[in-house]
């Protein structure tokens, strides 16, 4: 050993060790900072900060997970594409939210709340996107529901809407918010496989939801306001296939059809709407596929409240309300509860079916 400088072989180690630690803090660092090549993730669901905006869903293999947010979760789709869950709750709280995964497989999320605006995203203009060609691998056909509630029989009379009549409040009140989501299209959808709310046949359950979609596509109000929105849909038939929603109120992966059904959700929640989108920078993004369950598991519906109606939602005023998300509408909040788009529907009452002044005024907003 003799010859060697005891201070350089010092110096040497100890800028080995340096080195070393800064390799070990470079492999930790999160995926989305862009210095690391892996991103190793716990297994089970996956909630917000475990996926951060800004993380890659490429290095972190994270396509196929569901991450969740306040009592909601969705599935991570593939590059190129958002999904975003609305859940329409017992308690009037807000649940929902958005992730979007870009072209390079870098996540961001818009985390929902009830706060009230008049605004729209950006620049709302119509593209030229055709819908994507559907392979045997986009379709996935899953085991039939059998979940239904109460039949729909009675013999009391239907109550008028008199409650669906504009009041002075829905009339004057222009609250709305909006989703980063717009229809440029036809939104065609299919009835889905197993039980139906109320009880009903597929084919009644069918015009039921027709209605309910249409109040949002024709401005239906009691307000006096025109219907100038350019909104499209077309119903194409019945299917064997289910709407990408599970148990636990998650939106699972998408199949390509825009399915309406009922079934098993998560307890409190009324009905859910998944939907997903194209994303699409300067302007709204691009709806490729829109599904809504009600909660038949748990809550009974009626597409007919009578006078002795007891504790049951009204079908067509929840399906108007999920129809507003699927049409890009958000939630409006406390003090709001004439509105369409309120965070909550009301047991035995049609008011829902009838827009008010923010309900339309979103709209507008979007189309």
């Amino acid at each position: 050993m003799a010859g060697r400088n005891p201070g350089l072989i010092g110096r040497a180690i100890i800028a080995f060790a340096l080195a070393a630690s800064l390799s070990a803090v470079a492999d930790s660092a999160h995926a989305g900072t862009g210095g690391a090549d892996v991103c190793e993730l716990d297994e089970g669901e996956l909630t917000v900060s475990d996926l951060p905006a800004g993380s890659s869903v490429i290095k972190c293999d994270a396509v196929g997970r569901v991450v969740t947010y306040d009592g909601t979760g969705v599935t991570v789709p593939e590059p190129g594409t958002a999904v975003s869950v609305d859940a329409l709750i017992t308690d009037s709280s807000t649940h929902g939210f958005t992730l979007e995964v870009a072209s390079d497989g870098i996540v961001s999320y818009d985390l929902i709340d009830a706060s009230a605006d008049t605004s729209t995203t950006g620049s709302d203009v119509p593209d030229t996107l055709s819908n994507p060609a559907q392979t045997a691998g986009d379709l996935s056909q899953e085991s039939d529901g059998t979940a239904t509630d109460a039949s729909d029989a009675s013999a009391d009379a239907e109550v008028a809407d008199v409650d669906a009549a504009s009041s002075t409040g829905a009339c004057s009140d222009g609250a709305y918010t909006t989703a980063d989501r717009k229809e440029y299209g036809t939104y065609n959808w299919y009835i889905g496989d197993g039980g139906m709310p109320g009880g009903l046949s597929r084919t009644d359950a069918k015009w039921a939801f027709y209605d309910a979609i249409d109040n949002i596509t024709d401005s239906y109000n009691n307000c006096g306001y025109s219907d100038s929105v350019g909104a499209k849909t077309n119903f194409l038939s019945e299917t064997s296939y289910e709407a990408d929603v599970n148990t636990s109120s998650q939106c699972t992966d998408r199949d390509g059809l825009s399915t309406w059904d009922a079934g098993d959700l998560k307890s409190g929640v009324v009905a859910t709407t998944c939907s997903w989108t194209w994303p699409m920078p300067g302007v709204k993004n691009d709806l490729r596929e829109a599904d809504v369950r009600f909660n038949t598991h748990d809550y009974d519906f009626t597409n007919k409240p009578t006078s002795s109606c007891s504790n049951k939602y009204d079908i067509r005023s929840v399906g108007t309300h999920e129809a507003g998300h699927v049409f890009g509408l958000g939630h409006v909040g406390s003090g709001h509860e004439n509105l369409t788009m309120y965070t909550n529907s009301f047991v035995c009452s049609t008011k829902a079916r009838t827009l008010g002044k923010g309900d339309v005024l979103g709209l507008r907003g979007i189309y």
